[in-house]
Formats: C-alpha cells, structure tokens, sequence
C-alpha cells in the first residue's frame, strides 16, 4: 500500500517545489547585498583583530534581520505599496520627502563603497579603475533595460551568489573547531574596543535601502497574500545566508591571521596577501576578487533599485521595472541611471575610502531611527489586524528595533570622535 501513495507524494512535492522556487528572490537579492565589499571588509577585519569573538554577536543578528526584513513582506504583499507611498499616504508629503531623500544620500554613499570594492578588484588584475568603475557602470544601468522584475532579479542572484567563492580559500586555511568554540564562549564585552564594534555590526546590521528594496521588489514580482508565508521562508534563508557569509569571512581570516601580526585589513589587496602563504596568490585573489566583486555588484543593483523605488513612489512616477521604457518611465528609469553615474563620477574623482565610510556609517545611524520608525508605524497603521504583529513576537520586534536604532545613533559618536 505505501507504494500507491509515492506517486501523489513527489508529485506533490515537486508542485510545492515549483511554487516556491517563483516566489523566492526578493528576501534572497536583498540580503546577498547587504554583505556588500564594505561588510566583507569590515568581517574580515573583525576576524583579524578579535579572531573568532565577533562570531556569536553575528549569530544573535541572524533573528533581527529577519524581523525587520519580514515587516516589509507583509507591507507590500497586503497594501501593494512601496514604502515610500505608504510614508506619504499616513504621514504627509512632507516626512515621505525627508524618508526619500536621506534615503537617497544614502544610496549615493553606499554606492560609492561598491564602485570602490570594483576599483579595488581591478587594481589586483592590472586594470586601471577609469576603466573598470565606468563599464561597471554602463553594465548596471544596461540591466535594468533587459525586461521585467524576475529577469533582473536572476542577473542579481548571479552575482550574489559568486560572493561563495570564498568558501573554497576555508578548506586551504584549515579552521579549528577547538579555536571557533573557545572564541565564541570567551566573548570580551567588558572590552570597550570590541564594544565600539559590537555597536557597529548593530547599528549596520539593518541597512535603510534593503527595506525600501524588498517592499518595492514584491509589488514588482506581483506576489499575492497566498505568497507571504512562502516570502517570509525566502527571507529567513536569506537571512542564514547573508550572516553565514559574513561569519565564514570572520572565521577564514581570524585563522588565516591567527599565527601573523597582520591586523590592519583595509584592501583588498591585503586580504589576498594575508591568504597567500595557504593556497598562493594567484587562487587566493581569484576568490578574494569573485566574493568582493559580486558582493559589489549585486549590492549596487539593490542599492540603486531600492533608491530610484523610494524617490519615485514619493514623487508618484510610475516605478516599475515591468514597464518599458517610454515618456511614462524616462522619470523612474533616468533616475536609476544617474545614480550610478553620479557615484561612479564621485568614487573617480575623490578615493579617500576612509572619508567615504564614515560619511556613508554616519548617513546610515541617522537614518536608521527614521526608516524603522515608520516602519513599525506603518505595520501597525497600514495593515489589516489580521496581518499585523500581535502577543509577544510583536513586542521582540519593537525592542529589537529600538535598540538597533539605539546603537545606530550611539555609534555616531565613536565614529566621527565626538564622544
């Protein structure tokens, strides 16, 4: 008898299988991204210095990233409205124009960081960064020409995923399990260093683009209320993946440098150098330049995406990347294109990496209180009840949120040296 119900069962199978792999991406894209060339950089600089410390802060991020992620699933799905739009629905004109435009300040920043990590990349191959951030460029902007959300979505996912490359420079480094769980339960919160970076990975663990991205990315994927369950799945393996990555990064260079004095990771450059004794250079920069430069890419197509989503809904263009260009889209589609102009012209003229973080972490801490704000707001104005937080997950994501937001505003003050 269990023979006849085989057939049904993987037919089955196979059926959900499908249904899921059409709704998955948004949650996906949108956290590959946020391990961007800068968070790499900053992940390996943390494995540098603390060794395996930093691992169990990123473990206890992995929930907080979803919770906030997840309200911007519901948000979209339900209301079929961009973040900005719902801003400038239940809070004015004028609060939707401050959201969209620090928003977009804050794309132009971040985009800078990505331009950089190509720049960096191009330098390892003996290509002159006047060549490689242009093409970089011209090749993003192309994309969003090919045709609709999904395809776009898939070229996203391609670079994503080349950020993995690292994974084979862990089997040449040998990491030592001992090591990993000694690091993990020897954690120096008294330290007020490792505090400071602490406060940080906190204050940066919820970037204000990725929500504007994925509440405007499933509108676009033309997702219904059946689909939501099925998103919220595709954001937490988003989520396990993004802080997989980082804490993979963490632990491959605090081996790496676990018998080294090198500390100081500031380039890309350095991380190939640092990785060369293990499996010599030209495997160690051939995965360092694929996991930066697909860590860039993708993080510049979301980044660029999730601003051009946020200014548009609030000026109310038409903000669809299922739409053709034509004199209904030129407003939605040029402004996607000068982004990356402006930036990729800003990252060429002025190449000061240190100046540019810490404008892009300051525009970031500001923003943060304001964007999840209204997020929380908005989750409980703009949703049906039924769609809403309710009982005691409801009250973990207030806290949650208010302490990153804490941290966010309290890390202007080591950053900039004002406290």
């Amino acid at each position: 008898m269990p023979t006849q119900h085989k057939g049904p069962v993987r037919a089955n199978f196979v059926s959900q299988t499908k249904r899921f792999c059409k709704v998955i991406g948004p949650g996906l894209i949108v956290m590959l991204a946020d391990t961007d060339a800068g968070c790499l950089l900053t992940a390996a600089q943390s494995g540098a210095e603390w060794g395996y410390k930093m691992v169990l802060p990123q473990i206890i991020l992995i929930p907080v990233l979803f919770m906030v992620q997840e309200m911007t699933v519901r948000l979209g799905i339900v209301t079929r409205q961009g973040h900005g739009e719902l801003i400038r629905k239940y809070f004015g004109t004028g609060w939707a124009m401050l959201a969209a435009f620090t928003l977009m300040a804050s794309v132009i920043g971040a985009l800078l960081t990505e331009f950089i990590g190509v720049a960096g990349v191009s330098d390892l191959f003996g290509i002159s960064r006047w060549i490689s951030i242009p093409l970089v460029a011209l090749l993003l902007i192309s994309i969003a020409f090919v045709g609709k959300y999904r395809r776009i979505e898939k070229i996203g996912l391609i670079f994503g995923f080349a950020e993995l490359a690292f994974v084979v420079a862990l089997i040449f480094v040998h990491p030592q399990m001992h090591d990993l769980v000694h690091g993990m339960i020897t954690v120096p919160w008294h330290n007020s260093s490792y505090l400071y970076l602490v406060a940080a990975n906190l204050g940066a663990v919820i970037m204000p683009w990725m929500i504007f991205y994925q509440q405007g990315a499933v509108i676009d994927k033309h997702l219904s209320v059946k689909c939501i369950k099925k998103e919220q799945t595709d954001t937490a393996i988003g989520t396990v993946i993004t802080q997989a990555i980082m804490i993979g990064f963490i632990i491959l260079f605090a081996a790496a440098t676990a018998h080294s004095r090198a500390t100081s990771l500031s380039t890309v450059g350095d991380l190939v150098t640092v990785l060369q004794p293990y499996m010599g250079y030209q495997l160690a920069r051939i995965l360092m330049g694929a996991s930066i430069f697909g860590g860039s890419l993708v993080a510049a197509l979301v980044v660029a995406l999730a601003g051009t989503w946020g200014m548009t809904e609030v000026l109310n263009w038409p903000h669809s990347l299922n739409e053709k260009l034509s004199k209904k889209t030129v407003g939605f589609y040029g402004m996607y294109a000068l982004t990356f102009v402006v930036s990729a012209t800003i990252s060429l003229i002025h190449f000061n990496l240190v100046k540019v973080t810490i404008a892009i972490e300051v525009m970031n801490a500001l923003l943060l209180p304001i964007v999840l704000g209204f997020l929380l707001l908005l989750e409980s104005r703009a949703l049906p009840s039924h769609y809403q937080m309710h009982g005691v997950y409801k009250w973990t994501v207030i806290i949650s949120c208010l302490l990153v937001m804490v941290f966010g505003v309290y890390m202007i003050g080591p950053t900039t040296g004002i406290w």
